[in-house]
């Protein structure tokens, strides 16, 4: 069996975070690239991605399958029905301290900008960090991704909580 042939890993991923999150206490997010093959609510949808609150008080019937993440939510007011194939989710993420994962983009994704703005909503989509534009993924471990000469010295640092005292962000770097 090669690589080709071996089952994503995306999947299980996202069902380990998603309980991570739960378990926790924290609110699990969703980004996901939108295009014909994801049944979301496209007035919510910006630059061809959507924020997608997962909590289990935000949604009903949430099921995070291998193929496909499927939950009914309320837009607006309004009950919707969703669902998002496994393959277009590029991130998940905690609300509380931006602790979370970014996925690769697969090869088969275009970008598809949307022409409608955001609008408020209730529970299951957050608009602000897709009207930042970037959301900052921040390691589990804490690290940043740049070499840290005072870590090697040191040994490693526990985790720092967010500058600021805002809402963290999720920043996808290609």
């Amino acid at each position: 069996m090669n690589a080709q042939e071996l089952p994503s890993t995306r999947p299980y991923l996202i069902r380990a975070l998603y309980e991570w999150c739960a378990d926790n206490g924290y609110t699990p997010y969703l980004v996901v690239r939108v295009n014909e093959s994801v049944q979301v609510p496209r007035e919510y949808v910006n630059n061809g991605e959507i924020v997608l609150n997962v909590s289990y008080d935000a949604t009903s019937g949430l099921q995070i399958g291998n193929d496909f993440v499927e939950f009914k939510a309320r837009f607006g007011g309004k009950p919707r029905d969703i669902l998002v194939p496994v393959r277009r989710v590029i991130a998940i993420y905690a609300r509380e301290n931006g602790q979370g994962m970014a996925f690769p983009l697969d090869d088969d994704v275009e970008v598809q900008p949307s022409d409608s703005p955001l609008s408020p909503t209730e529970a299951a989509v957050v608009s602000e960090p897709e009207a930042r534009g970037t959301v900052q993924l921040q390691s589990v471990d804490g690290k940043s991704g740049r070499a840290d000469k005072a870590r090697d010295k040191d040994g490693p640092r526990p985790p720092q909580p967010p500058a600021g005292g805002g809402r963290p962000s999720l920043k996808r770097v290609k």
